[in-house]
């Protein structure tokens, strides 16, 4: 089983500009691929 916690952080390449504060995320959508690759879908809770 392979888990994955979702989470922004500083250090190596930026991937999103500089967070003052937590991100709150919901999950929206979740697609299963062959060979294993498993797509998750974030939106910023409102």
């Amino acid at each position: 089983m392979i888990a994955a916690h979702p989470v922004l952080v500083g250090g190596g390449t930026p991937f999103f500009t500089a967070l003052d504060s937590w991100v709150n995320l919901n999950l929206v959508e979740t697609r299963t691929f062959p060979g294993g690759v498993v797509l998750t879908r974030y939106e910023t809770r409102r």
